[in-house]
């Protein structure tokens, strides 16, 4: 990749999936604070909030204890992922390896593909109605904008998009923080607080959704930090500057998006953002939730590409491709996720709640293992190297141990699942909560503990912990 010692005209970043050596080392932890708080700056993050009263009734006071409550708890998690990245300098998904084995660490890769391509185009619908809304382009064409912007920053790379973060927290920051002071002191209607409820049931679906949305970093979270040099970023300030910018940057737009919700009683927060704000902030919010969509939804494309070369590179092992070959994935992925947000648009609401319900089913007991195994089982201590082995070195190809836990962690979560297509019977006991995630997280974690303490794994030799 681009590393300290990039030379002038080597601007595209070089490596993918390969290990960062220790000359190509940089940047400052603060940096992740800024790519952290920036990354949800974008209108999905507003509606995203506004959930809390459309989909599950709560007034604001409740939204917003039920935001704080998931955000606070899952971005915890999320941080913990962040602080591997520069004890080992390789992606996430490569560092599962460790856990699953090289081909078991597919049965999580290609869930992420899709998580990555389904928030991608998530997040080309409402860059495009933000783009629509303070511009003559239509729609249609506010997707192909924001896909192309973001395509050329996925495939500049690392750096820009560390830079990318930290311009835009501070100039788009501002702008929504002014926007948001400007709505809660002015521009939100009378009896606002009174309207909406209380029920357990939307109270903890409003918590998985905030929890939901930290974790859903947590599968590429390390790829922003893997550059950074052991020795000056360490696990906590490594942990604490990616927890601080991730929360106070989702937990503002969240608690916006659950006032518009409330206040225009409707499906369009976008739409009815400009009317709240009145004329110029409301265009100059709008402004800003385009700009950087276009410009941070490069990160969803990056880590799908990422995650496309690790399939690719389990059955090609000695497959490291540079940028042309990460060009000509991040294009094709691009094209499949306009398909897709062109084909969303219609019903976005609804497709993206069944999004996040799906990604919470699959992610909670993989980040469970991932974290356990990591902190608890190896204290950071692995054979790099093994990664990329034909036969997966120490860890083979598939960690029977650890997929087994995995597929518990999910039948767990079946008894308390409440969605439209299926409804636990535990859940339906509980009138119908969701507690899914929370059982996947109680099974997973003393389960993979017993596991592999009965399997006794030792450490690699030489690896520091």
């Amino acid at each position: 990749m681009d590393g300290a010692r990039t030379a002038p005209g080597e601007r595209i970043e070089r490596r993918t999936i390969d290990v960062v050596p220790r000359d190509e080392r940089h940047g400052r932890t603060r940096d992740l604070f800024t790519i952290w708080f920036s990354a949800n700056l974008g209108p999905l993050t507003v509606v995203t909030g506004a959930l809390a009263p459309t989909a599950f009734g709560l007034s604001f006071v409740w939204s917003l204890a039920a935001l704080l409550v998931g955000h606070l708890g899952g971005g915890f998690l999320m941080a913990l992922h962040s602080a591997q990245g520069p004890q080992l300098g390789v992606p996430q998904m490569i560092q599962s390896r460790g856990q699953f084995g090289s081909v078991g660490a597919l049965a999580v890769v290609l869930v992420v593909i899709v998580m990555y391509q389904g928030f991608f185009a998530s997040n080309l619908v409402v860059g495009a109605q933000s783009l629509a809304e303070v511009t003559p382009v239509d729609e249609r064409t506010g997707v192909l904008l924001c896909a192309l912007v973001s395509l050329v920053v996925a495939v500049i790379g690392y750096r820009l998009m560390h830079r990318i973060g930290s311009v835009t927290t501070w100039a788009f920051g501002a702008v929504q923080l002014v926007g948001a002071v400007y709505l809660f002191f002015g521009g939100l209607p009378d009896g606002f607080l009174s309207k909406g409820s209380f029920s357990l049931a939307g109270f903890l679906g409003m918590v998985s959704v905030g929890a939901l949305w930290q974790i859903a970093y947590a599968p590429y979270v390390s790829d922003y930090s893997r550059y950074m040099p052991a020795d000056r970023a360490g696990v906590r300030s490594t942990l604490w500057c990616t927890y601080a910018g991730c929360v106070l940057g989702s937990l503002i737009p969240m608690a916006v998006g659950s006032a518009i919700g409330i206040a225009s009683g409707g499906s369009d927060p976008i739409g009815a953002l400009d009317s709240l704000l009145g004329t110029t902030l409301g265009q100059l919010t709008l402004w800003s939730f385009a700009l950087v969509t276009m410009l941070t939804n490069s990160m969803n494309l990056y880590g799908a590409v990422l995650c496309a070369v690790t399939a690719i590179q389990t059955f090609a092992h000695r497959w490291l491709p540079k940028a042309p070959g990460r060009t000509a994935l991040a294009t094709a992925l691009t094209a499949l996720s306009v398909v897709l947000a062109l084909a969303l648009a219609d019903s976005f609401m609804t497709s993206y709640l069944n999004l996040i319900y799906v990604l919470q089913y699959v992610l909670i007991p993989w980040t469970a293992i991932n974290l356990v195994d990591f902190y608890l089982v190896k204290h950071g201590a692995y054979d790099v190297e093994s990664f990329f082995a034909r036969d997966g070195g120490i860890y083979g190809r598939w960690n029977a141990t650890a997929l087994t836990v995995y597929a518990i962690g999910i039948l767990a979560e079946i008894p308390f699942m409440a969605q439209s297509l299926y409804t636990g019977p535990l859940a339906h006991a509980l009138g119908d909560t969701d507690l899914g995630w929370i059982a996947g997280l109680v099974v997973t974690v003393p389960a993979y503990l017993v596991a592999v303490r009965l399997k006794a794994i030792p450490a690699p030799e030489g690896a520091a912990a």
